[in-house]
């Protein structure tokens, strides 16, 4: 098995600002093996002009608060491994208020790369959905490089110091002022914040235009207001 610690101290850019957010990550000697996900009635195939992209990322302990008894969520919050901020995906955006998805039928992604994106989007199913529904709608891209594409973007966030803001009464605004301040070229305004119905940080989407440069977020996308109350789980 191969061990990738990735301490945020590793990657400090200023006393607290982190970047690596796989804390702990073991890749399994075996990956489990996706399902196919397609296009159906309530999520059908759409043939749309890409006007930008957002790029998900979920605050892992939130998600796991949520959801570690799920089987589905073993290797992410498991005691093996260890996550801050983990890649849900590169979404390719629309010209208006819906976006292209499922371009077209697409066979399950080999375990060579569910491997290599493990540690940044930890599940296989997970990578397999945003393969399906949102890589193959950008033109020339396989797996490789559509995954090459997002985790490089991943990796180039820096966070603000988490564990301080956690035990702050804190906004959506205030939260995103202080993710700008960590990520140069980066404002409060070129990104959504989401939460659980119980006002727990769920995830950050930035959005980026067709360079995948930061971009102001199109009122559409939705997200709490700024002046709503945010608060951060921490985890163990």
């Amino acid at each position: 098995m191969i061990l990738r610690l990735l301490a945020a101290a590793a990657a400090l850019v200023a006393p607290t600002v982190a970047g690596a957010q796989a804390y702990q990550c073991t890749v399994p000697a075996k990956v489990q093996r996706p399902h196919p996900d397609v296009a159906n009635a309530e999520q059908p195939q759409r043939l749309l002009p890409i006007g930008g992209y957002t790029l998900a990322i979920t605050w892992a302990p939130g998600y796991c608060r949520a959801h570690d008894r799920d089987a589905s969520a073993a290797f992410q919050c498991g005691r093996q491994n260890r996550f801050g901020f983990t890649l849900h995906g590169l979404w390719p955006d629309g010209i208006g208020k819906d976006w292209p998805q499922y371009c077209k039928a697409t066979a399950l992604l080999p375990p060579a790369v569910i491997r290599r994106n493990i540690c940044s989007t930890p599940s296989a199913q997970l990578l397999q959905h945003e393969w399906s529904k949102h890589g193959t709608c950008m033109a020339g891209y396989t797996p490789a490089t559509y995954f090459a594409k997002s985790t490089g973007l991943y990796g180039m966030l820096r966070y603000p110091d988490m564990d301080a803001l956690s035990r702050q009464t804190l906004t959506a605004g205030a939260f995103a002022e202080a993710m700008a301040k960590a990520n140069p070229g980066m404002t409060a305004d070129m990104m959504r914040v989401t939460a659980s119905r119980q006002g727990w940080l769920d995830e950050v989407w930035i959005c980026l235009d067709k360079a995948f440069n930061y971009q102001r977020c199109p009122a559409h996308q939705g997200g709490l207001s700024p002046d709503a109350a945010l608060k951060i789980w921490r985890g163990r």
